[in-house]
């Protein structure tokens, strides 16, 4: 029997909320401000989300669009009265201007969150080196709670990244150094791409403008989340 695969389904509100969890959505990722790839939305928008739906929630830690932390003192500020309202999942991630995992911005938030799960998001798609920076976020005793990457597998999307998740999905089976994390397989994700991930073992699916028909102005849409719902469903085909 196939274990069933994650969806995860981006939303900015609780009419998002509530048609992702129709639709099948496992857990959300809150973000806000699409236009700058998605930010820490409000705490009152976390907190009606909450109330909406029952499905875990990851809340992005993001202050402004790229990969740096900025102003992380007031992140963590965020962060902080984030976790008093009762968010207990996050995702963040941050570079260096090299391309190295900002390793102080994320023990300093790991440490406001206090043992909480994790996603490290895209910005390893951006990194200089995806390897070096798996194994110094596992070598870094203030990463704990990291427990999952979202990725593509490289910065143009799935597309372009097919081989480097499944080769990275094989790494994560063998039990290499850094490879321990679930792989959340999102970015350009469409579902021709879903055969040949699946196949591989990929059971982690990240998806946003795939569940709005009409785009980012629209709301989330149960029917598109459902038939994703429904794709990962299916049996796994074997030797594609």
């Amino acid at each position: 029997m196939n274990q069933r695969a994650l969806l995860e389904v981006i939303a900015l509100g609780p009419e998002d909320a509530v048609a992702a969890q129709a639709g099948g959505a496992d857990r959300l990722e809150l973000v806000a401000d699409m236009a700058a790839d998605g930010l820490t939305p409000p705490r009152a928008t976390f907190a009606a989300i909450r109330a909406a739906v029952g499905v875990p929630l990851r809340v992005m830690l993001r202050a402004a669009d790229g990969f740096a932390a900025g102003a992380l003192d007031a992140l963590c500020a965020e962060a902080e009265a984030l976790r008093a309202e009762g968010a207990d999942e996050f995702v963040l991630g941050f570079l260096t201007p090299d391309g190295r995992p900002d390793l102080a911005a994320v023990t300093a938030l790991a440490q406001v969150i206090d043992g909480c799960r994790w996603t490290f998001h895209r910005a390893i798609d951006r990194a200089a080196d995806r390897d070096a920076l798996r194994r110094e976020l596992a070598d870094c005793p203030g990463a704990a709670g990291l427990d999952t990457y979202l990725t593509a597998g490289a910065a143009d999307g799935v597309g372009a990244g097919l081989a480097t998740l499944v080769a990275e999905q094989r790494r994560r089976e063998t039990g290499e150094p850094g490879y321990a994390p679930r792989i959340l397989v999102g970015g350009g994700l469409r579902l021709g791409h879903l055969p040949e991930l699946r196949a591989a073992g990929l059971d982690a699916f990240h998806i946003g403008g795939a569940a709005r028909p009409g785009g980012w102005d629209g709301p989330v849409d149960a029917a598109a989340v459902r038939e994703w719902r429904a794709a990962l469903d299916a049996p796994v085909a074997a030797g594609v």
